[in-house]
């Protein structure tokens, strides 16, 4: 069975971590201090490196290399040649242990893992304990976790990981070192797997790279997810076979539509969401897309300064789209047709005709009776 892309291209070194400087910075000098902390918390969006990074830190904190080369050391980072970063890397150290919250979450888990943490390592210099979705912990696993986290054994280091912080117990929070993991640009997502693709021997235009990247909504894993799957395709993929793939409108479409929108183009407007509809995209995503898409056109208008900003989510042609739009809107008479899509957007979920809330939606605000303008 072939390896995943986003197990097989999986960071090996801290400096192989994308869009998380900070953290790496951090991590890096405390391995070269031997400053390696009891307890961690990494937190933030799905794919963006939580789980990988502490597997990192496993392998820092018991890498051979680093405990007997004072010069390596110097390095910040694990050799990935010892016995301890290999065995890591194969998923097979006996002190390294991974708990999923999710679905040992109760107080009989973190009781079992009180008691194994008692014992000394196996064969390694300390016991890690990466437990994966923290925040679906129950509230008496929590507060079982709680003294060991404030007195852990000197072998033992703890890694909380979580997408949702704010679930967190603040007894829980204080008692660990705390780092934010950030979504990735689009521009830096589809740099990878531009690399990827290369390494694969796969050919991709970068239109369909651009779709991905846009896809994966600042993960990197779900990009790489995504790549596996249009791989199967064939040899050569472009941008419209993607498309059919993620059954999503792409960039141009959603672009389109709202150009109409933004024309008070009432019939041109609904003729289009019925092609759309017809050609099987994902109304619900585009509505969605269209909400967003919005938001970004008047917050730009509001604050020109956040052009900077989006240059990391979009390609220069798509700046300029975007930028020309925002100078056409009319603030109060969008923000309201923002509303009523966003109205929409939440009764589509659960309708069995999505596609009838987001065209009374448009018909709403675009109507213009007999006789008015």
């Amino acid at each position: 069975m072939a390896l995943a892309l986003y197990r097989k291209y999986r960071p090996r070194l801290l400096s192989e971590l994308m869009g998380q400087e900070e953290v790496v910075e951090i991590l890096r000098n405390a391995a070269k201090s031997d400053k390696i902390a009891h307890a961690y918390l990494f937190y933030g969006p799905r794919g963006t490196g939580k789980t990988t990074t502490a597997r990192l830190v496993a392998k820092l904190a018991n890498c051979e290399t680093r405990a007997k080369d004072p010069k390596f050391k110097s390095r910040g980072e694990p050799c990935n040649k010892c016995r301890a970063c290999l065995e890591i890397d194969a998923g097979r150290a006996l002190d390294v242990v991974e708990i999923d919250a999710a679905s040992n979450r109760g107080i009989d888990e973190i009781r079992n893992l009180k008691e194994g943490i008692r014992l000394a390592p196996t064969s390694s210099l300390y016991k890690v304990y990466i437990i994966d979705e923290a925040h679906q912990l129950t509230k008496e696993a929590s507060n079982a976790l709680l003294k060991t986290l404030e007195e852990p054994p000197a072998h033992a280091i703890f890694i909380l990981a979580t997408t949702e912080f704010d679930k967190l117990p603040p007894t829980i929070v204080s008692r660990t070192q705390r780092f934010r993991f950030n979504r990735l640009p689009v521009i830096l997502i589809v740099k990878e797997l531009k690399k990827i693709a290369e390494a694969e021997k796969f050919k991709i235009d970068e239109p369909a790279l651009e779709l991905i990247a846009s896809a994966a909504e600042g993960s990197f894993r779900d990009a790489e997810s995504l790549l596996d799957q249009v791989m199967s395709l064939g040899e050569s993929v472009k941008a419209a076979d993607v498309i059919k793939i993620l059954g999503k409108v792409d960039f141009q479409k959603t672009s389109d539509l709202a150009g109409r929108l933004i024309e008070g183009d009432l019939e041109k407007s609904i003729d289009y969401l019925e092609k759309l509809n017809e050609e099987g995209y994902n109304i619900v995503q585009l509505a969605k897309d269209l909400i967003n898409y919005f938001r970004r056109l008047l917050a730009l208008q509001a604050d020109s300064g956040l052009e900077k900003a989006y240059a990391n989510e979009f390609t220069e042609e798509e700046l300029k789209t975007i930028k020309a739009q925002s100078q056409t809107i009319v603030f109060e008479k969008h923000v309201a047709l923002v509303k009523s899509l966003i109205e929409a957007y939440s009764q589509m979920r659960y309708s069995p005709f999505p596609v009838t809330p987001l065209e009374l939606a448009i018909i709403e605000n675009l109507y213009k009776p007999a006789g008015k303008a």
